[in-house]
């Protein structure tokens, strides 16, 4: 294959991670059901801790599935086509989360369609940071601080299993992520971060 063509299919698969990462499925499921518009809630945060703020617990489920999963859809279409296509998908669906192109680029953090993507591209590093987030969230009751520790992590655990292309992926998503949680790194600091469940 030219490389010149093989290059054009490698954004293709950017592009379609990044158009699947832009459905915002926080904004959708609470207009749907009548909540309002979930960025004037709480932190105005798209996603689905801001979403439980609203006391809708099957909406903020129902948020966190869908923010994963078009993560994972998006690597797992572009993986029969190879790692390179997977991991590109993968970059595209966060970044579309956070900055989606419907809601002019102003999106989430990011923390579902992290998981989201590290399901498909590797089942038992998202395991492995499903344990990490849940012991930080049970002791510390603060899904921000979970977050942040878990995604930290996973750049490690991947290449402790032997990924080590998408193990320097990750690195590029948990800076993002942790930029986009500069915020709650600061209210962490200061110790006005809301905790999980906490309405706003």
């Amino acid at each position: 294959m030219p490389e010149e063509v093989n290059m054009l299919y490698l954004l293709a698969a950017l592009a379609f991670g990044y158009l699947l990462g832009s459905i915002p499925f926080g904004v959708i499921f609470t207009r749907m059901a009548g909540v309002g518009d979930i960025r004037k809630v709480g932190s105005g945060n798209i996603g689905a801790t801001n979403v439980l703020r609203t006391g809708r617990k099957g909406l903020a489920a129902a948020t966190l599935v869908g923010d994963a999963l078009k993560g994972t859809v998006a690597v797992l279409v572009m993986a029969r086509w190879g790692e390179q296509f997977a991991t590109l998908a993968a970059l595209g669906a966060f970044l579309g989360h956070l900055y989606p192109v419907w809601l002019k680029f102003k999106g989430g953090k990011g923390v579902a369609t992290f998981i989201g993507v590290l399901i498909g591209l590797n089942w038992i590093a998202a395991l492995i940071f499903a344990a990490i987030w849940l012991g930080v969230a049970f002791a510390s009751r603060y899904s921000s601080l979970s977050a942040l520790v878990a995604t930290a992590a996973t750049p490690v655990v991947l290449w402790l299993l032997d990924a080590p292309a998408v193990a320097a992926m990750t690195v590029i998503l948990v800076a993002l992520l942790w930029w986009k949680h500069s915020d709650n790194i600061s209210r962490l600091l200061d110790g006005t971060e809301g905790k999980i469940g906490q309405k706003g």
